[in-house]
This record gives C-alpha cells, sequence and structure tokens, in this order.
C-alpha cells in the first residue's frame, strides 16, 4: 500500500500569532524580535514584510530600515504555546495518526483515506477544509503537503506556501529532480559538501548516480536518498515517544550584571527549574555544563560529570556553585548570558536506594516493613495494613470487618512452650519430664 502523508506547517507561526492576538495588525508588515529587550535580532517575519526584504537573524534596526512602516513586537511565548495546542487540537481531528514535530508543524496519516473518507471527497478538498478550519478558528494561515512520505511532504509544503500541492504516487521523481539537496530536512553541511564534490547538486543528480556509488560513501543514509531521489522512498509514518538526551537553559539577562552573586543567584534559580523539569519527566542526568557569556562576548565555563545519575537540586546547586566559583575566579566583566545544560540522562528510578535493587530485594524489604509496621500499629479489629483483596471483603460483608481467629485454642507452638519450658528446641527437656512423670506414676502405684 502506498503511504500517504500529510504535513502542515504554520506561516510565520510567530509573526502571524502576534496578528491574531491584536487585529489591529491585520494587513501590516509585522515581524518579531528576540534579544533581552526584544529589539535584538528578527525571530518570524510574515510575507508583508518579507516583500521588503525583512528576513530572520536580521538585525531588527534594519528591518525597520527596510519596512519603516513595519511593526516590531515582542514575543509572547506562552500565548504561542496556547495557539499551537489549538492548532493540533484541530489537526488530530482529521486523521488516527497525528505526529507533532515543532510548535507550528506536524504529520498527519493519510494511508487509509481513500477506502474512507476520499471516496466522497478529493484529498485538496479535504486539506483545505482542515486549513480553512484552522484560519478561521485560531486565526493563523497555515500550508500543507501530501505525498508518500514525511520528507517528501515536507518539500511539497515548502513549494506550495502559501496554499496546498499533493504529490501524486508516481509524480515524485519528476517533482524532484530540478530541486537542490539543500532543501532536505536534517541533511547536514558535511554531507551536502561531499554530495557536490560528486557532483550531486539537485535530487535529479543523485538520481542518475550508482546506488553502490552513494552506499560506499554514506552507507545506509546514501542507498535511502537514491531511493528517495528516484521517487522510490515510501516509508510509514510512525509517532515515537523517546526519552530527551538533553536539557538546556540559554538565558540574557535584562542588563549586563556587575554583581556575581546575583547572577549566581540566577543560575541556581534557573537549574533548580530545570531540574523539576526533569523529574516532572521521571529523568535524571550523569552530566552537567556551567557556561558564562560576558558583555564583550567572551565566554568561560566548564562541566562536570558524575558517577551515578542525580536527581537532587542539592548535588546538583552544589555542584553548579563550586563551577560557578572556579570559572569566575580572577573575571572583571559583567555578565551578559548564563547557559546551563544537563546531559547523558536515564530514567529516574528512586527505589533501588530506598528499597534494594531488585524485584526480590525491594519486595521483600515491602514485606519486611508491613510485618513491622502491623506488629507495631495494628489492633484485633482494625490491622495497620490491608491488601485491596481484604479490604474490598470487609466493604463486602460486614462479618469480615471483625474476623475471629480461625482456631480457638491456643497455637500449638504456645502450648509447648508453656508444657516444656522453651521454644527453642520443644523437644529438648521431654525426657526429664517423662522421667518424673515415670517417678510420679510408680509412688501412686505403691499408695495404692
Amino acid at each position: 500500500m502506498m503511504n500517504r502523508i500529510l504535513h502542515v506547517d504554520g506561516d510565520s507561526f510567530f509573526a502571524s500569532c502576534e496578528i491574531a492576538l491584536d487585529k489591529k495588525l491585520e494587513g501590516r508588515a509585522v515581524w518579531v524580535g528576540g534579544g533581552r529587550r526584544g529589539d535584538g535580532i528578527v525571530i518570524a517575519a510574515n510575507r508583508a514584510a518579507k516583500k521588503f526584504g525583512v528576513k530572520t537573524c536580521m538585525p531588527c534596526f534594519e528591518a525597520k530600515r527596510l519596512c519603516p512602516s513595519g511593526v516590531l513586537c515582542r514575543p509572547h511565548y506562552d500565548a504561542y504555546r496556547e495557539i499551537s495546542a489549538q492548532m493540533f487540537h484541530v489537526l488530530e481531528q482529521y486523521s488516527p495518526t497525528l505526529v507533532p514535530i515543532s510548535i507550528d508543524e506536524g504529520f498527519l496519516d493519510f494511508t487509509t483515506m481513500d477506502r474512507h473518507v476520499f471516496r466522497n471527497t478529493s484529498p485538496e478538498k479535504y486539506v483545505k477544509e482542515i486549513c480553512e478550519r484552522i484560519s478561521r478558528e485560531v486565526k493563523i494561515p497555515v500550508s500543507a503537503g501530501l505525498a508518500s512520505s514525511s520528507r517528501l511532504a515536507k518539500l511539497a509544503t515548502d513549494a506550495a506556501k502559501p496554499g496546498f500541492i499533493e504529490i501524486k504516487p508516481g509524480e515524485e521523481k519528476e517533482f524532484l529532480k530540478d530541486r537542490s539537496v539543500r532543501e532536505l530536512s536534517g541533511i547536514g553541511k558535511n554531507r551536502q559538501r561531499s554530495l557536490a564534490a560528486l557532483g550531486a547538486l539537485t535530487f535529479g543528480h543523485v538520481a542518475k548516480m550508482p546506488s553502490p556509488l552513494l552506499k560506499q560513501k554514506f552507507g545506509i543514509w546514501g542507498q535511502q536518498l537514491w531511493l528517495f531521489s528516484n521517487g522510490l522512498w515510501n516509508e510509514p509514518l510512525l509517532l515515537e515517544v523517546k526519552d530527551r538526551t538533553t536539557i538546556s537553559s540559554n538565558t540574557t539577562l535584562p542588563y549586563d550584571e556587575p554583581d556575581y552573586e546575583a547572577a549566581l543567584t540566577f543560575a541556581l534559580s534557573e537549574a533548580t527549574r530545570l531540574i523539576g523539569q526533569l523529574r516532572r519527566e521521571q529523568m535524571q542526568a550523569r552530566e552537567m555544563s556551567l557556561t558564562i557569556r560576558f558583555e564583550d562576548f567572551t565566554e568561560v565555563g566548564d562541566n562536570h560529570r558524575f558517577r551515578e545519575p542525580q536527581f537532587l537540586n542539592s548535588v546538583f546547586n552544589s555542584m553548579l556553585e563550586e563551577i560557578f566559583c572556579g570559572i569566575m575566579n580572577g573575571q572583571t566583566k559583567m555578565v551578559r548570558q548564563i547557559r546551563i545544560a544537563f546531559w547523558n540522562l536515564a530514567r529516574l528510578d528512586t527505589q533501588p536506594t530506598l528499597w534494594g535493587r531488585t524485584n526480590a530485594e525491594r519486595w521483600g524489604a515491602l514485606d519486611d516493613a508491613t510485618q513491622k509496621m502491623n506488629a507495631a500499629f495494628s489492633r484485633p479489629e482494625k490491622p495497620a495494613l490491608m491488601t485491596g483483596a481484604q479490604l474490598a471483603l470487609r466493604q463486602i460483608d460486614d462479618a469480615h470487618k471483625n474476623p475471629k481467629a480461625k482456631c480457638p485454642f491456643v497455637p500449638q507452638r504456645e502450648m509447648v512452650k508453656k508444657l516444656w519450658g522453651t521454644d527453642a528446641d520443644p523437644l529438648a527437656h521431654k525426657g526429664d519430664w517423662e522421667k518424673r512423670l515415670a517417678k510420679v506414676s510408680k509412688q501412686l502405684q505403691f499408695r495404692h
């Protein structure tokens, strides 16, 4: 079966969100500025601004020079997250599988739509309905591309903006032949240079190359690239939930900070926030780093590797303070930016620390603790701890709330103890008692 994957992407998402938040910005050139005061570099610009030459990563003062009538907006990230959630809430109603890949884009699986949905409509009408609904309800424009794989669908979306393009089965090679390999998502500069050295600048060039040559040069990735370039790459959409491998924070302070104690306080606070996020995700880190950027953009930093993965604030904060004091010793420049990172992450499991390292040890420790608590706090009519079955049984039948002893007699072991005087070896003094009984018996016989 030929896979059909839809890619949906928000157009100039941050700038579109600002327009959605403020209707007065409609029809105007808008860009969103980053940096400490929101006037650093352009992090998003709408199409009206791009017509004047405004580009991402351009200084905001340069954008204002190119487009004097344009509007600079400071970012509102919390609002962007809310709008993103609304967009994905709409998308999840149109496919059994939705795979978000960023705040403003994701993939939908349309593989089985021919049998269930497209009998009464066409893919183009169906996708346009999705885009129009997002525009109507969420107030942001989106573009989309439909193809046989997620990689090709993303290229289709880039070619479609603004709008929608479907690459039908059999048209993949023709669509790709004149497109640059630089457009492929995830391809690095080193691979681009290596392909260029072989004379492969477009997917059409790659398609004409021998597959064994690409395999020899790039391994399995080279074979996949050859199949993709020839329109033969047909991959299913899989939703994989993977644990993160790193977590970091890169914060530019509102003003250059001359007080190192204040900078350390901020670093400790930010580290605590990151550690809290790790705890919520049930993760722990084995390595950490701290980097300080000064007012002149020079940097100092260091990292530390723990013997075992850690999750306690006290451990991380102590090491962070030690690293900070080490790298800031002798420094005199003001602090501009603080970067903290935790990596080499592992799943957080506090059980070995509390109860043991194997299931047998854990269950044994739990059973021992249960016995001690029952011995210390239980009453005949109310045990301190009960199993779920015991509790349910008492709730079902009142007779079980005060259960009677299974045997009304003294347990055998206690009877032996009282009789023979010991429970270490109940038969240890049996011979002495038998001799005494025999002696008493003879005395009784002589009396009679």
